[in-house]
C-alpha cells in the first residue's frame, strides 16, 4: 500500500499543479487531458477513457463505463468540474474500482478555490 500512497501523493500533486495554472472553470476535459499530459511527462503508464466492462454469467459486456484516467494500471481517477460532488459520484468510483478490481481511487474535482479541498481517497 506504501506504493500506492506514493503514487497517490505524486499525482494529487500533479492534480494540484494543473488547477493552480487553469483555475477553477473550465470544463472537465481540459483538466484531464491537461493531467494526462502532465502525467506521461513525468513518466507514468496512463490509460485515458479506460473501458470498464460489466461480467454477467461470465461474459464481458461493453456497458459504456469508462474510468476517465487510469494511473499505472492501479489508481483510479475520476475527474470533475462541479459545484459539489454528490453521492452519485463517489459510487461512480466506487463502481469502477469493483468492475475493475482496483483498491483505490480519487474523485476529483477542479471547480474550486483550492485543489486540495477538491479531493476525496476512495477505497475498495
Amino acid at each position: 500500500m506504501d506504493e500506492l500512497n506514493a503514487l497517490t501523493e505524486k499525482v494529487i500533486g500533479s492534480a494540484i499543479k494543473v488547477h493552480k495554472e487553469l483555475g477553477p472553470g473550465l470544463l472537465e476535459s481540459a483538466y484531464q487531458e491537461c493531467l494526462n499530459y502532465l502525467l506521461l511527462k513525468d513518466g507514468f503508464v496512463v490509460e485515458r477513457e479506460k473501458p470498464i466492462p460489466v461480467v454477467f454469467e461470465k461474459v464481458k459486456l461493453d456497458c459504456g463505463y469508462r474510468i476517465d484516467l487510469l494511473v499505472e494500471r492501479k489508481l483510479v481517477l475520476e475527474l470533475k468540474s462541479v459545484d459539489r460532488f454528490s453521492p452519485v459520484h463517489h459510487a461512480q468510483v466506487l463502481t469502477y474500482l469493483k468492475l475493475g478490481g482496483f483498491k483505490l481511487g480519487l474523485l476529483m474535482n477542479f471547480n474550486v478555490p483550492i485543489m486540495v479541498k477538491g479531493i476525496r481517497r476512495i477505497i475498495n
